[in-house]
């Protein structure tokens, strides 16, 4: 393994760190923790700041994380094409990756449609042709959701990682030794 190939490795995982991480937080922490501050308004407000400051984070860390990937890729065409298990993890990992997009990027459309509705000081800057068409119950019943589908399936791509990293480990690791 190259310098360059650890590199790009530890890029790859990097970034899907700060990608599950950032959401995990914005789930469990950031956008309760706002709907303390005393009416949807605030909330709003409060989240829509913090997530504003996070997603340009957010999407550098999601383009690198895409670029190694297929960096990776690259480095192990052969394994990738040729070994069956490895294979399936990489289809898998990149069907899983496609949903991670999707649900990020609907996660960033329905949390900016609630916090024009929700807040009036928003509201009056959002273009009048972008109006909503959604009600607010039924945008916050999809935000509900999709702030746990982006951890969850990041989450996933970390699992498929170790996954693939085990793959290209030796017959005889620590625990390996040990249960002997």
């Amino acid at each position: 393994m190259t310098g360059f190939s650890t590199l790009v490795r530890a890029t790859h995982l990097l970034t899907n760190a700060a990608w599950f991480g950032g959401s995990l937080m914005g789930a469990v922490a950031l956008n309760p923790a706002s709907h303390t501050a005393g009416g949807d308004a605030a909330a709003a407000r409060i989240a829509g700041a913090g997530w504003q400051r996070w997603g340009p984070v957010q999407g550098g860390a999601i383009g690198l994380h895409l670029l190694s990937g297929l960096g990776i890729i690259a480095d192990n065409r052969r394994r990738t094409v040729l070994h069956r298990p490895t294979r399936n993890a990489v289809v898998l990992k990149t069907g899983l990756t496609g949903l991670a997009l999707a649900a990020t990027a609907a996660a960033w459309s329905q949390g900016r449609k609630l916090a024009e509705q929700r807040d009036p000081l928003r509201s009056a800057d959002a273009d009048p042709a972008a109006a909503v068409s959604a009600s607010e119950a039924e945008l916050d019943r999809r935000m509900d959701w999709l702030q746990w589908a982006v951890p969850v399936t990041t989450g996933g791509l970390l699992v498929l990682d170790s996954y693939l990293g085990e793959q290209q480990r030796g017959p005889a690791g620590l625990l390996d030794r040990l249960g002997r």
